[in-house]
């Protein structure tokens, strides 16, 4: 199974306040946005001359990903690309690796599964 990096996810509380920190402060780009299905939204910024990506995920009290905000708990997901998803799904699945969201309950190129502390890790194709 070959896996690359590709992007860190964070979940933000007030998107406009954190859009101006890390563009107005920390000189980022917006490089897309959009709203998922939930109602939640996300943002994927970059600073110039990089190719890593910062997602900062927004999510509304209604969404099935929205959890009480803790201190400490500000990681949504990390992202890798894999060359097959359910394949990889699979492999990783039947090592032992916890599910945070099914193929099933997802779209068919991305999945959701749990690192040993429950950090989410999506696997993307």
């Amino acid at each position: 199974m070959r896996v690359r990096f590709r992007y860190t996810g964070i979940r933000v509380r007030d998107l406009e306040r954190s859009l101006a920190f890390y563009t107005g402060l920390l000189g980022m780009r917006v490089i897309a946005e959009g709203t998922m299905p939930h109602g939640g939204r996300y943002v994927h910024l970059r600073t110039p001359g990089s190719q890593q990506r910062l997602e900062l995920n927004w999510y509304p009290e209604s969404s099935r990903f929205y959890t009480a905000y803790r201190a400490g708990e500000e990681m949504d997901h990390l992202a890798f690309v894999v060359d097959d998803v359910r394949r990889a799904y699979r492999e990783l699945t039947r090592k032992g690796v916890d599910v945070a969201v099914s193929p099933a309950d997802s779209k068919d190129t991305e999945v959701y599964l749990k690192d040993p502390d429950g950090i989410w890790i999506e696997l993307l194709q």
